[in-house]
């Protein structure tokens, strides 16, 4: 029997715990599943009680889990950015095979060569993002699988966290009897589910308004250089509204997701929105009121984030593209090309079935996994063989996601396994 290529990810925020499950079939990537519950004990993207979080995160598996009618043992997790370091690499080996031709051995060979004395004690390292490989004299390879030389060197870029990033994160899934198969920072799994063609030339940022933090990321050639995260999210908008109006926080959300616009411009002064109070009484709200409220939140939120790319890059940039749970919101889109001009976009992942953009991280992180596949030139799957039969009945929605564009540029914790 022909081992199905399934992979789960889980992207642990502050807000909701999301998992995704996909398939990799004739070099596409299919969606089987989505969850996303309401965490509890994570702030600010740190888990700070384990308890509520694994409550959360079974939740979330539960869920996925009965609409696939399997159970899910393996999975790949996303760990906390706080503090993350990015640091250039070089290596050097010698190819010894008797064809002298590069195997994935002498891959994993020059990228653990370049992050020798690089990681210091309180940091692990995430992963290795090679940027580009050199056969002899040949530069600018992207994968060098195959082919012959003598000698073969990498550029690269690797990523490293404080070690209570990673700990706290796998305590609490391996505790559930879930093995973690590999870990991932958000940013990276995100560029990988929203690149386009031209950002492999370009520099850039990608914005990902959370919650409860804003995560910054800066991108050269599609390969991340820097990270910084932003303590504020749009959940702050929802305190305003629930102060404005004296809401609770859960119908102040309501208002702001299924009510409010972003640009004052497409609001109207004639729509209203009944709803209940703290005190027990209806009150209407009008939409141009509070749409202007909302408004001026999400202008002092980007405010803070081209402070934070000015300080990141320090030049101008060819894109800036936002991503996360906050870009669905109504004429978003418009708001953001007013304040930053055409350069700022809404990133969309190209995926059937899958247009909620809170999940592009989730996503993005099994694109990376397969892609570190490719470099070992091995398959791998996360389900059993007696789960394959139970799988067959799951509608799949394929995705406009081709390995050969998109899984070309990364290499992982687990790449030496």
């Amino acid at each position: 029997m022909l081992l199905k290529n399934v992979y789960t990810s889980i992207d642990i925020g502050s807000d909701s715990i999301k998992v995704v499950v996909c398939e990799l079939h004739n070099n596409k990537l299919n969606l089987l599943a989505t969850s996303s519950v309401k965490s509890k004990g994570i702030k600010k993207g740190l888990i700070v009680n384990a308890d509520d979080a694994q409550a959360s995160i079974k939740e979330a598996m539960e869920e996925i889990e009965s609409l696939l009618g399997i159970k899910i043992n393996k999975v790949i997790a996303s760990v906390p950015a706080n503090n993350a370091e990015f640091t250039f690499i070089k290596g050097e080996v010698k190819i010894i095979n008797e064809n002298n031709v590069v195997s994935s051995d002498d891959i994993v060979k020059v990228l653990q060569s370049s992050m020798k004395a690089k990681i210091t004690p309180e940091k692990e390292m995430v992963t290795i993002i090679p940027i580009d490989f050199r056969l002899d004299d040949a530069e600018g390879m992207q994968n060098p699988l195959g082919h012959k030389a003598s000698k073969l060197a990498s550029r690269a870029i690797m990523v490293s966290t404080p070690k209570k990033n990673i700990i706290s994160v796998l305590s609490v899934i391996e505790s559930m009897g879930i093995e973690v198969v590999d870990i991932m920072i958000n940013s990276i799994g995100t560029i990988n589910a929203l690149k386009t063609r031209e950002m492999d030339s370009q520099v850039g940022s990608i914005v990902n308004i959370g919650a409860e933090t804003i995560n910054v990321a800066l991108y050269n050639k599609g390969t991340i250089v820097k990270n910084s995260i932003i303590p504020i999210g749009s959940s702050a908008i929802d305190d305003n509204i629930a102060k404005a109006y004296n809401l609770t926080l859960d119908k102040a959300r309501i208002v702001k997701e299924r009510f409010a616009v972003c640009h004052t411009k497409y609001a109207s002064k004639n729509d209203f929105y009944d709803v209940v109070n703290k005190d027990s009484k209806k009150i209407r709200i009008n939409q141009a009121e509070v749409s202007a409220l909302v408004s001026k939140r999400y202008c002092q939120l980007l405010e803070l984030i081209v402070k934070e790319i000015t300080s990141l890059s320090g030049k101008q940039l060819d894109y800036v593209m936002f991503t996360g749970g906050a870009t669905n919101a109504y004429r978003f889109d418009m708001l953001i090309k007013d304040k930053l001009g055409k350069k700022a976009s809404v990133g969309s992942v190209t995926m059937v079935g899958l247009r909620n953009n809170q999940n592009s991280a989730a996503v993005g992180n099994i694109i990376y996994f397969i892609n570190k596949l490719k470099l070992k030139g091995k398959e791998y799957s996360m389900i059993s063989e007696e789960d394959q039969d139970n799988l067959s009945s799951v509608n799949k929605n394929t995705a406009n996601i081709s390995s050969d564009s998109m899984l070309n540029k990364v290499v992982g914790y687990f790449f030496g396994e």
